[in-house]
């Protein structure tokens, strides 16, 4: 970490010797928009920028929550080469393991897709509007207009401080450290209105439905009240969802005037890439303790997913972790039913025998523990387990 901070020091004194020496191109108006396969000179500012964020994605490689699955990286290149055929050869995307919501675009093509992203929404039409969302920060040049403004104000170097502390962490530390990362990104409503509407514009073009747009806001802004935590995701640091924003694509979507069995939302193609991470992805959202908004997040899925075992094991593991009042008989509840419905994972009969051992019946909660270890012989915490099993003899 102090290696890459010094790199970035060192980055931000040349950054300054180039402010001194050299006009940046176009930063007396708006910049044009980038073009496929098209570099910075190396006597620009853009260049520096493009370097910095360079080291900051070498660091992401090497953090150790990259998900290099092949399927689901093949699934989401394609979907990113649909909505920007041009740009996809100069696009690198890494899929974090990080249960918070978010995408982000960096200048030098850099794009990161977060779990937490691919657990909330419903399909791939949302994700295709998130990433091309993204992809108009990335084609209209926003991170460079945005540190030129820092630079006028001089404050470059805590532009360049916070990008030391995102490579130290690779995006996926502690959420204040995240937001603070995210506050260098956070781009003018203008460039946020611009990025909406080529976010739009893609995903339309690509034949998506143009209607699930503004679901992915209402979901997050549900998730927002529901824990009276306007910080309760990272998205809203960079991507602050209002009504009018929702409004607006609602409207647009109205426009579209696409027959409703032409329109494609993608959702038997997203569930098919991302149903094998399912299972890991609720654990990571579950250890944020978020758990009114996991708890909406949880309604979603069991109103319109028929792997009701896994669902129902989650819901006991939210309330066993929550343990207020009538927690425990509600999760027992649920466990009982994960397990009735078949496809639960065997995690659900060790949790379920550790509530019945709270709740002393000991009985049941020898036979749920003898389950576990029947169907996990090579547990990790196998002999923790027994050791339980002979205290309940």
């Amino acid at each position: 970490m102090r290696n890459t901070a010094a790199w970035l020091l060192a980055a931000v004194v040349a950054l300054s010797l180039v402010a001194g020496c050299a006009t940046p191109r176009g930063e007396s108006g708006a910049l044009r928009d980038l073009k496929a396969g098209e570099r910075p000179t190396l006597d620009s500012d853009e260049a520096g920028l493009w370097m910095a964020m360079d080291r900051v994605e070498a660091n992401l490689r090497t953090s150790g929550r990259i998900i290099a699955d092949p399927a689901l990286n093949s699934y989401v290149r394609t979907l990113v080469c649909r909505l920007t055929p041009p740009h996809c050869d100069g696009i690198r995307i890494y899929v974090v393991q990080t249960p918070h919501v978010n995408a982000s675009m960096a200048p030098n093509g850099m794009m990161q897709i977060w779990t937490g992203l691919l657990l909330h929404a419903e399909n791939e039409a949302q994700v295709a509007y998130v990433l091309g969302h993204e992809i108009g920060h990335y084609v209209r040049r926003h991170s460079v207009q945005q540190f030129r403004d820092l630079r006028t104000k001089a404050a470059a170097s805590v532009f360049f401080t916070t990008l030391a502390g995102a490579a130290g962490v690779g995006f996926v530390g502690p959420l204040i450290q995240l937001a603070t990362v995210s506050s260098v990104f956070a781009f003018s409503r203008d460039n946020e209105r611009e990025a909406d509407d080529v976010g739009f514009e893609l995903m339309v073009a690509a034949g998506y439905d143009a209607h699930e747009a503004p679901k992915i806001w209402e979901t997050l802004l549900a998730q927002r009240a529901a824990t009276k935590n306007p910080q309760a995701s990272i998205f809203f640091a960079t991507h602050p969802p209002t009504e009018e924003r929702v409004a607006t694509l609602k409207a647009l979507a109205e426009k579209t005037g696409s027959p409703r069995d032409e329109r494609d939302a993608g959702r038997d193609r997203f569930l098919a890439a991302t149903l094998p991470f399912r299972t890991s992805m609720l654990r990571d959202e579950l250890r944020l303790r978020r758990f009114a908004a996991t708890q909406l997040l949880l309604d979603r899925l069991s109103a319109t997913d028929s792997a009701s075992g896994e669902i129902q094991f989650f819901q006991g593991e939210l309330y066993r972790l929550r343990a207020e009042s009538g927690d425990e008989a509600r999760a027992i509840a649920a466990y009982e039913k994960a397990i009735g419905a078949g496809d639960a994972p065997a995690e659900a009969y060790r949790s379920f025998g550790l509530v019945l051992m709270n709740a002393r019946e000991r009985s049941r909660a020898r036979a749920a523990l003898d389950r576990y270890l029947e169907l996990r012989p090579d547990a990790t915490d196998r002999e923790m387990i027994r050791e339980y099993v002979k205290r309940l003899e």
